[in-house]
């Protein structure tokens, strides 16, 4: 993948053209008009521009960061951008070799937990995982994820895979602490490349699917085993690293299985209702504001601190749809300070 790529062109739908243009606005793009276009946005000298044909456009410095930070896994929902010049057929042989890998998932979702897993593997698991059906988890359908996922998991064992899964409390907590979400990424990857080396000290390498601009942020997280390992941080790392590809499969198969127990919470799952189906993903799709703010008049404002990530823009708005304000929520949920443990309780006066 060529990082120095400084243009992009796909095609989207007017729904995602809607979904992508409410994504930047939380991420405080600035948006313009332009000749036959749904809109233009412009952040650090990056321009997206959205055209009524369908084409989306990306120009600027900032290209490669846009299309894999956020175009990708929160509209497109899979992996392009670096992959046209890879010829698929060939490997890496050192994909082969014994080495860790880890990736994360529920970073841009609204609702749920961030989960994040490292995995080990050597030739015979790398065959094993590659057989059944490892692969960026971007590629794969959630029936697909949830059926692999399992798999992988029964095949590594508990002593060659490590999950750091944090819940919506802890993570608001968490956030409230760090105010940056590639800290808190770096926190949890670390934490899990830890783990993991407590049960396997001989593993070589860890390879990691970037997810911060600079190499430096997950670095400085590394604990004392990771820091005496080898590195190694790029883009695209699950399709040249079947431990990552894992890892990314198994994040997400146990994201949603969280996602699943959520909807489950309030009762009885109609026979004609999926449970994955009734929790949107991302945080720009209008159902997710639309569950929200039925939730949270149902059951009070706290009820976000308990199931979303409530630094979301997202959470203003559904507050402001039900009467309420930021004060109306705990100190995590103003970003300010932390509580000790457990579920968030706080009266609301609805």
């Amino acid at each position: 993948m060529a990082a120095s790529k400084t243009n992009y062109v796909c095609t989207l739908s007017k729904a995602q053209a809607e979904q992508l243009h409410g994504l930047m606005e939380e991420r405080g793009w600035e948006f313009d008009s332009a000749p036959y276009a749904y809109w233009r946005g412009k952040k650090d000298k990056t321009n997206v521009v959205a055209y009524e044909s369908g084409k989306l456009t990306v120009q600027g410095a900032g290209t490669a960061d846009f299309v894999q930070f956020l175009l990708e896994p929160e509209v497109l929902k899979e992996a392009r951008f670096g992959y046209e010049t890879e010829l698929a057929e060939v490997e890496d042989p050192a994909m082969f070799l014994p080495h860790a890998g880890i990736d994360e998932s529920g970073k841009g979702d609204f609702f749920g937990p961030l989960v994040v897993a490292c995995c080990y593997t050597d030739e015979t698991l790398s065959n094993e995982m590659r057989e059944m059906g490892a692969r960026d988890c971007k590629q794969m359908s959630d029936a697909q994820v949830l059926a692999v996922g399992s798999k992988l998991r029964r095949l590594l064992g508990p002593e060659r895979y490590a999950v750091v899964k944090i819940g919506p409390a802890a993570y608001n907590r968490l956030y409230a602490k760090i105010k940056n979400i590639n800290r808190l990424l770096a926190w949890a990857h670390g934490t899990c490349i830890e783990e993991l080396l407590e049960k396997q000290p001989s593993c070589p390498k860890v390879v990691v699917d970037q997810f911060a601009p600079t190499e430096a942020v997950i670095k400085r997280s590394l604990k004392e085993r990771g820091k005496k390992i080898v590195v190694d941080q790029h883009h695209r790392a699950e399709s040249d690293s079947i431990a990552v590809a894992a890892a990314s499969v198994i994040a997400r198969e146990l994201f949603l299985r969280a996602i699943a127990d959520m909807a489950t919470e309030d009762g009885p799952i109609p026979v004609d209702k999926v449970p994955l189906d009734m929790i949107p993903r991302g945080s720009s799709d209008p159902r997710v504001r639309q569950l929200a703010v039925e939730m949270v008049k149902k059951h009070g404002a706290t009820w976000l601190m308990n199931h979303c990530k409530a630094h979301f823009q997202t959470t203003d708005k559904v507050l402001a749809e039900c009467g309420l304000t930021r004060a109306d929520l705990p100190p995590e949920g103003q970003v300010t300070s932390a509580v000790t443990n457990g579920r968030f309780h706080h009266r609301q006066n609805l």
